[in-house]
């Protein structure tokens, strides 16, 4: 079954390139997929039908194991007939798509992908048996049902009715996915047969039987949630046929059942779904009355059927769930029929209004015969299916309401055990049956009227030469099923008396499906039924009057509509208020929600410190006084540098901290840290005023520093709380252990770094190359990197030689083999700095060398490929400062995403390896020997993975220099290089401009 499920998808992505060379006949190779599903179907019906629980086909494919999560597939009657009606119909409706369509239909590939796609969703939801494997497919019909309804993109009313309804029914799945969820926690198990078997009583199981119904619903439109059907009928025809008559509206139904004979034992089960279930089949009956479109009046009839399912599915008993897996097969019989014959009559007719319609019986007379045998089923008339499965509902109702008396009792298999308060829901519900079954024989015989009859003020319909048998043969195959099942209702009910079978007996021999009981009470309200439906339909004239008088100025759908507006107006409203471009209330608005929801636990929770420790060392304390000293200083510096400067002493204090407690990776790393903060501070800072104030002045001053030390009290006690509330040993405890057994190395941060956690750190990585990659599309105009780093070192070299050579510092180009630094003559003198230029030339090599050696030191000793990244970063801000873009230009000729894609390459590949050697990934393996020269060397290979880190983290530094810097530099016209210098034109991406359009510029 789950090879199914991969067919159905893999097919549906290859009808995509399919459809331009097949055109409509695309439809008929996607017929193939459901055909062939529905045979697989077929064919499971030996070991479906044996009675046999453990010869049913179940199939489980291990999600996680670790957590004992499967995905499990399962398939007993009900789950088999319902395969069958979704494959089945399925394999029809494409058929009739290949005629239904022309070869200039938009987006063909995609309606027969999606089709297709929503058909093996439906087909997984019916025999899924996990949970959680059923929302996801419930879901994706919901989404593909979006895209089928929406297909007429450049209808608005399309658009309007496939958001309807995607609303709709992903809000009631998502309610339902609480429920499912409450179950399945409550029962310890994600498995849907296993959850119904013992399903315990109590307000919690009440609560969530109660919310999986609010999506069974709202899937099957019912009552309050029943307007998105009608406005769904914007969908292509094939869509109708399919999604609203056979398979998506029937999910609902079908989960209904499933959970009926364990839920039926829940309070409130039945009455929900009585009150609910016949209000429904009312209203949408006496709607489908008043109805001109013939869609629209299939659409309506359509939901009153639903209402008549939801109650007798609902209603819990041995025959009820008989009958209504009957009414389910044959409501998807006729009703797929009746919309794909609209569909032949709007297609050849060119109109679906019966007060157009005139004559077509007679021209059509096959298709009026057709359409005469769906609506004979669906108004219940033999010897049509439809009558069989109604008859069988009434009887249920009947023999539940009389406490079997109707039937004689126990001994007719009705329901003497229903309670009094039981046999009162059933006489509420039977009446309504009744009543909704008139209705829905008046709107049979005013579909069949307003479709084919001839009237005499209408113009008859003359032009019908594409009315083809392939164009019938679906809606045929479909009616004619009906009426050869009629006469095979005992063969119908051996196949479907497994459902039944889970329904408690109530003695004496059961009811069975057959087209002749005799003359019975049911057989008597059936013939009532009938005769009462046509005179409603003949008294049409008064009815409509009625109707008229009783319209309702305020519909469900006006409600819908009402409550989009009013949240979108909400939405504006908030949006007006909360999103006034100003970061400071941002920031306010953030910290103000974190004082009041944090504050409001801690009260609420009654955490209380014990004893407090103010300090370890004395020295904490003197760190501590700084600290605070800075970080009111910061609050009162009237320079952005200076304010800069003290905030990062609260850094170097921290780092102090770390030190002091015995954690001096920490605290070399948090150093680094501080120092390239402060550098990228200081490239931003360049771009704005001195003075803090001097355009932007602050306001507020009060509540801002309320407001600050509210947040700063709220993390003192925070960080009180989290400290004293340990009760357990720390994990922490065993990491010295694990980093020497585990990762071979005595530096346990750098050991989880890189080895016992290296799977949070390759996702961090990716996280720093995702925000490196914002940065730079954030700042960069004309791609990322400056054009010297886009070139070979030969070439930069040559670059900014010929930069120098038009330099006014330089008179002969031998000069340039005397500078200290590469580009130090392209700055103004001015901006030069020779002291600094020498330092840089002595140190830089030396603090590389440092860095490389705090990577492969790092995995014993403080180090590893961070700290060892940013001094390598370091080494390069120094190259940056002393000599401009082009400088860092020459240090680097490469581009920061090159490095950074090289680092997550060598991490990644760390991770992988392994695998091609039968380990798990990221495993590591250690090596020990003895060098020449160097004595005993350790090599282990998380290292590796280290100099990934180290190259990212370079690349990170890098980007920063080249978008906060260079970047900012050249769009800043360069203000550093000597007056009247011109700027060379880049040899790639300004090669192609025209020389008037291209920009001033040569480093990106």
């Amino acid at each position: 079954m789950f090879i199914v499920l991969m067919v159905f998808g893999a097919a549906a992505v290859v009808l995509l390139p399919l459809a331009r060379p097949l055109g409509r006949r695309v439809f008929a190779v996607a017929a193939l997929v459901p055909l062939g599903a529905f045979l697989h179907t077929v064919l499971q019906a030996p070991a479906v039908l044996s009675g046999v629980e453990s010869s049913l086909p179940v199939e489980r494919w291990t999600w996680i194991a670790q957590l004992d999560l499967t995905l499990d597939v399962r398939m007993d009657t009900l789950s088999w007939v319902l395969a069958l009606v979704v494959t089945g119909v399925g394999s029809l409706v494409m058929l009739y798509c290949a005629a239904y369509f022309g070869d200039d239909e938009p987006g063909l590939g995609r309606f027969a992908a999606v089709l297709l796609a929503f058909a093996g969703a439906m087909y997984g939801l019916v025999i899924a048996d996990d949970v959680y494997l059923l929302f996801v497919l419930w879901e994706a019909t919901s989404v593909f049902s979006y895209l089928l309804i929406g297909h007429y993109t450049h209808r608005r009313a399309s658009r309007g009715a496939a958001l309807q309804a995607l609303v709709t029914t992903t809000l009631g799945g998502l309610v339902m996915l609480v429920g499912l969820v409450l179950l399945a926690v409550q029962a310890g198990t994600s498995s849907l047969t296993a959850i119904l078997a013992d399903l315990p009583a109590g307000p919690l199981t009440m609560t969530a039987i109660m919310l999986v119904l609010v999506g069974a619903l709202s899937k099957s439109a019912i009552v309050p949630l029943h307007f998105w059907l009608p406005g769904a009928m914007a969908a292509p025809t094939p869509v109708s046929a399919y999604l609203h008559a056979a398979a998506m509206v029937k999910a609902g139904i079908y989960l209904i059942m499933r959970i009926a004979p364990a839920g039926v034992e829940v309070p409130g089960w039945r009455e929900v779904l009585v009150v609910l279930g016949v209000l429904t089949l009312l209203l949408g009956g006496w709607a489908a009355l008043k109805q001109t479109d013939l869609k629209l009046l299939l659409a309506y009839g359509t939901v009153s059927q639903l209402g008549l399912l939801v109650v007798v599915a609902g209603f819990g008993t041995r025959d009820t769930a008989l009958a209504a897996i009957a009414l389910l097969l044959s409501h998807a019989l006729f009703k797929a029929a009746l919309f794909l014959i609209v569909g032949i009559i709007d297609h050849e007719a060119g109109t679906r209004d019966l007060r157009k319609l005139s004559g077509l019986g007679r021209r059509l007379p096959w298709l009026a015969g057709l359409t005469a045998l769906a609506l004979a089923s669906m108004a219940g008339v033999p010897p049509l299916v439809g009558f069989v499965a109604k008859e069988t509902a009434l009887h249920a109702l009947l023999s539940a309401a009389t406490g079997g008396a109707a039937t004689g009792g126990a001994v007719a298999g009705g329901s003497a055990a229903l309670d009094p308060a039981g046999q009162a829901w059933a006489a509420v519900a039977l009446v309504g049956v009744v009543v909704g079954s008139v209705l829905t024989v008046a709107y049979s015989i005013r579909f069949f009227w307003g479709a084919f009859a001839r009237k005499p003020d209408v113009d008859e319909v003359t032009d019908l030469a594409g009315a083809t048998p392939a164009f019938v043969l679906a809606p045929a195959v479909l009616a004619i099923s009906g009426l050869v099942l009629g006469p095979l209702a005992p063969l119908v009910g051996a196949g479907v008396a497994g459902y039944p079978a889970l329904f408690p007996p109530t003695g004496g021999k059961p009811y069975e499906l057959a087209l002749w009981h005799g003359l019975t009470p049911e057989l008597a309200l059936s013939v009532l039924i009938v005769a009462l439906g046509t005179l409603l339909f003949v008294v049409r004239a008064p009815v409509a009057r009625l109707q008229a008088r009783l319209a309702r100025e305020y519909t469900a759908s006006d409600a819908y509509w009402d409550s989009v507006g009013a949240v979108d107006r909400l939405a504006v409203r908030v949006t007006t208020l909360t999103q006034r471009g100003s970061l400071p209330f941002y920031l306010g608005v953030i910290l103000v929600v974190f004082v009041a929801v944090t504050s409001t636990g801690l009260l609420l929770g009654g955490a209380v410190p014990g004893a407090i420790r103010l300090w370890d060392h004395p020295a904490q304390l003197a760190i501590g006084t700084v600290m605070i000293i800075a970080a009111i200083a910061a609050t009162q510096a009237q320079k952005r540098f200076a304010a800069l400067v003290v905030v990062g002493v609260t850094g170097l204090g921290m780092s102090a901290t770390f030190a002091l407690q015995g954690a001096p990776d920490l605290a070399l790393t948090q150093i680094l840290v501080e120092i390239v903060t402060l550098i990228a501070f200081v490239l931003v800072l360049r771009r704005l005023p001195a003075r803090l104030g001097d355009r932007h002045g602050s306001s507020h001053k009060l509540l801002r520093a309320i407001i600050g030390i509210a947040v700063g009290t709220v993390m003192a006690l925070i960080a009180l709380v989290v400290a004293g509330s340990r009760i357990a040993a720390p994990i922490s405890l065993g990491w010295p252990e694990a980093a020497s057994v585990q990762g071979n190395g005595r530096n346990i941060v750098n050991v989880a770094l890189v080895d016992l956690r290296a799977w949070d750190t390759l996702g961090e990585l990716a996280v720093v190359i995702a925000a490196a990659t914002g940065v730079a599309s954030l700042l960069f105009l004309r791609g990322r990197g400056d054009a010297a780093s886009r070139l070979g070192r030969a070439a930069a070299q040559q670059r900014i030689a010929d930069r120098i050579a038009r330099a006014r510092a330089i008179s002969e180009p031998g000069e340039l083999r005397n500078a200290w630094i590469l580009a130090g003559p392209t700055l103004d003198p001015r901006h030069r700095s020779i002291l600094l230029e020498v330092v840089v030339r002595l140190t830089f090599h030396a603090i590389i060398v440092i860095s490389l050696y705090l990577v492969f030191a790092g995995h014993n000793l403080p180090g590893g490929g961070f700290a060892g990244g940013l001094v390598a970063g370091l080494a390069l801000v120094a190259r940056y400062l002393a000599g401009g873009r082009y400088e860092l230009g020459a240090a680097v000729p490469i581009g920061a995403g090159t490095v950074l894609g090289a680092g997550m390459i060598l991490a990644a590949g760390t991770a992988l390896v392994p695998l091609l050697l039968g380990a798990p990934p990221l495993t590591s393996a250690y090596w020990k020997g003895e060098l020449w020269l160097l004595g005993e060397v350790s090599f282990v290979t998380s290292t590796i993975f280290d100099l990934g880190v180290y190259l990212i983290v370079i690349g990170l530094v890098l980007d920063v220099l080249r978008s906060l810097g260079s970047e900012v530099d050249r769009q800043g016209g360069d203000e550093f290089a000597p007056p009247g210098l011109p700027e060379p034109a880049s040899r790639d991406t300004d090669r192609a401009a025209p020389a008037a359009a291209r920009p001033r510029g040569g480093a990106r």
